[in-house]
């Protein structure tokens, strides 16, 4: 599923607009994009948590020359799945 078909089961299930959906939806990943580039971490309760990760450096290989090259340290973005959506899923 990709972001057209998530706005448009939303809305058909919904009976927004597609375009007011769409806003929501913008609004919702704006949110915690910010958030997470804050240091801050997305609680949804029963859904996962939004949260960053400290990723600390390490030697990589460059796959087209063989030769090792120094990973910085980064900061990536993490999801952990809640017990009720880990319960739908499985």
């Amino acid at each position: 599923m990709n972001k057209t078909d998530l706005i448009n089961n939303i809305s058909s299930k919904s009976g927004l607009s597609k375009r007011d959906v769409e806003n929501v939806l913008n609004g919702f990943i704006g949110e915690i994009t910010d958030a997470l580039a804050g240091g801050d971490k997305v609680q949804l309760i029963g859904f996962g948590t939004f949260e960053t990760r400290k990723r600390s450096s390490r030697t990589g290989r460059n796959p087209q020359t063989g030769n090792t090259i120094e990973i910085p340290e980064s900061t990536v973005p993490a999801f952990k799945a809640g017990n009720k959506l880990k319960e739908a899923v499985n």
